[in-house]
């Protein structure tokens, strides 16, 4: 998936800094397309750009029409058909066929808009920006389109008119416990597109000598669960199977709104844990939602197959529910 971009961050600067500032987005793609629907392009009225909406191809004529499109305070809707050859040097094999919408900021797309959609990206709130170019209706929405959010997936509705951008934060992962399946995990999961952090407060095991590069925090798990907050786009992994380690992360993720819990764990390991839940007063439906034995039943050996595991099962539950 395209990482988390700071493209209408970049419009809207420009627009408050009297610059001007048009925001282009795919909104269609037929065949091969270097862009998912949903890409973004912030053109100022200087002729700066930022961001891509075809992978270099056509972004010379959007600008042109971004800047025609500033000037005369109106909407524009490209399409532009990639010819085979232009096709084969940015990627598409097979051509294809994209549709952008241009939208000057301030004339067309309301500034006070923009900037309810810059808070929500800025606070990890997933946000729809829903756009009907030929009513000119414009608004945010955080609740409908569920599977739109689950998948990533912006685009037009049935009605042929309607264009729905979800803007949802990074994926993140909150891994607890910096062992061997960590090492293996972390890499991967940012393969996958989340944003990792390691939690241990063993400063022997979570280090850079055995993670260079990684975010660790060396505090306790409920400390570092708390801080960095347990929202809709957060994955939790506890590894340590330890429950002085383990069950006070938990219990905060279990009434939180995290999409993933997976806890290591044997079968007994994980019946032990449900019990301890139990006593504490967490309900049937809470107790639940952790993946314990963690991952899916792939007949995992190695730490790294452990990993793929988990991310297989992280996955499903992200995309399926």
């Amino acid at each position: 998936m395209d990482r988390f971009d700071n493209i209408p961050e970049i419009a809207l600067d420009w627009h408050r800094a009297g610059k001007g500032a048009v925001l282009a987005t795919v909104v269609e793609t037929w065949g091969s397309a270097p862009r998912r629907v949903g890409s973004q392009l912030a053109i100022s009225g200087q002729g700066e750009f930022e961001g891509s909406v075809s992978g270099g191809c056509v972004e010379g004529a959007v600008v042109v029409e971004a800047m025609d499109a500033l000037e005369d305070g109106t909407h524009r809707m490209l399409e532009f058909g990639v010819s085979d050859g232009d096709a084969f040097a940015v990627g598409l094999a097979c051509g294809g066929t994209i549709r952008v919408l241009v939208e000057p900021v301030g004339k067309v797309m309301p500034e006070a808009l923009l900037a309810d959609l810059v808070t929500a990206r800025q606070a990890r709130h997933p946000v729809a920006y829903v756009v009907n170019p030929e009513t000119g209706l414009r608004s945010l929405v955080d609740d409908g389109f569920p599977n739109r959010f689950r998948m990533d997936r912006s685009g037009v509705e049935d009605d042929g008119q309607t264009f729905v951008a979800i803007h949802n934060p990074p994926l993140r992962m909150l891994v607890v416990g910096a062992v061997h399946i960590a090492q293996a995990l972390v890499p991967m999961a940012r393969l996958l597109g989340y944003d990792p952090v390691l939690i241990d407060p063993r400063e022997s095991f979570g280090s850079q000598a055995r993670f260079p590069g990684e975010t660790i925090l060396n505090d306790w798990p409920d400390d570092g669960v708390k801080a960095l907050g347990l929202d809709s786009r957060t994955a939790l992994v506890l590894l340590t199977h330890d429950p002085k380690l383990d069950d006070p992360a938990l219990e905060q993720a279990m009434v939180s709104e995290v999409f993933y819990i997976g806890a290591l764990g044997s079968t007994r390991t994980h019946a032990k844990r449900v019990e301890r839940l139990q006593a504490k007063g967490f309900t049937d439906d809470q107790i639940a939602k952790i993946h314990g034995p963690v991952g899916l039943d792939i007949g995992s050996a190695s730490p790294a197959e452990i990993a793929l595991s988990i991310l297989a099962e992280c996955t499903t539950v992200l995309r399926k529910g």
